[in-house]
């Protein structure tokens, strides 16, 4: 039978992390979810399962003060909503992710949870949709992917990127100083309704730039045309996943998003990536991209709505395209 305990310690906190926790996809990793930690500053609370002194199963939880609900670690908030997706809840065990979730000593509201474990089978909704591009589908050819399209629809496509490659297209990447053009784009597209408004996030994304840069992992792309910068894209690269996190374009240049995200595209064929996440965010260029659709689910007690209503990702890579 399984033994519960309460953890507020960040060094414990981490501890049971790493003894339970994946290391599939970034958000698995406690050094990035530290970055939001060290600049939100929530108060832990992690739930933990025992069994025979071995770590069964964690419910990772931060008190989110002006919610007054319990959320996902690190609690990293934009009007109120968490932003890191793919969370997840471990459980070894029948019943025990429930347990779990029956020992939170408030109300909560959890996000982008992966299934299994958090689909409608277990009380989940589905919060949003999540987007990839599986570059083995293709067989690594971005001609097998331009097959999807229509006629129409490729030729247009292709019209439209020639259009910009005329205006002499240069690109760059992995500029550190890129970082501050991506943030007053984003600020200048979206003024206050931008996560970069918030200093919090701004930091916090420095704090993943620095990261992802010391361990070999960082992925800045920047476009520029006739000398001016047009788009700022920061992704990286861990596990085989491509992962775009945020963006900024220039409003002169319209439709250059189409040319920054074919070439995530075409580069994760090049490399032979396993996959490219474009994270969540219903746009209606990720389907006309022929992107994969992936449910991320939402679990909640029944003080909290059920469902979050889903709203613009201005800090996203797919913001205003």
């Amino acid at each position: 039978m399984s033994r519960f305990r309460v953890v507020t310690g960040l060094e414990e906190c981490r501890d049971v992390w790493e003894q339970i926790m994946p290391r599939e996809v970034i958000s698995d990793l406690w050094e990035v979810r530290v970055c939001f930690q060290k600049h939100f500053r929530r108060q832990p609370h992690f739930i933990v399962a025992e069994e025979d002194r071995a770590i069964r199963g964690l419910l990772p939880l931060s008190w989110i003060e002006e919610s007054g609900k319990y959320g996902y670690f690190p609690g990293e908030t934009w009007e109120g909503k968490t932003w890191l997706e793919q969370n997840r809840i471990p459980a070894r065990g029948n019943g025990l992710r429930q347990a779990l979730l029956d020992r939170c000593p408030g109300p909560y509201h959890l996000r982008y949870l992966l299934s299994p474990g958090a689909g409608p089978e277990n009380g989940g909704t589905i919060d949003e949709i999540g987007y990839l591009f599986i570059p083995p589908r293709y067989e690594y050819d971005m001609e097998n992917y331009f097959g999807e399209f229509s006629r129409k629809s490729r030729k247009r496509l292709r019209r439209d990127l020639d259009a910009f490659e005329e205006r002499g297209v240069r690109y760059r990447f992995n500029e550190p100083d890129d970082f501050e053009y991506l943030v007053k784009l984003n600020v200048d597209s979206f003024g206050d309704g931008s996560y970069f408004a918030d200093c919090r996030f701004t930091e916090s994304f420095r704090s993943l730039m620095n990261l992802f840069h010391e361990r070999g992992w960082l992925r800045i792309t920047t476009i520029m045309i006739k000398g001016e910068i047009a788009a700022v894209d920061l992704g990286c690269v861990f596990n085989g996943v491509y992962t775009l996190l945020g963006g900024g374009t220039h409003g002169d240049f319209p439709g250059v998003a189409k040319l920054i995200n074919i070439h995530h595209v075409r580069w994760a064929c090049e490399r032979k990536l396993r996959m490219v996440d474009f994270l969540c965010g219903d746009f209606s260029w990720k389907t006309l991209f022929h992107l994969t659709p992936r449910p991320l689910y939402a679990m909640a007690d029944r003080s909290s709505p059920e469902q979050i209503p889903v709203t613009v990702r201005s800090g996203r890579v797919d913001h205003a395209r």
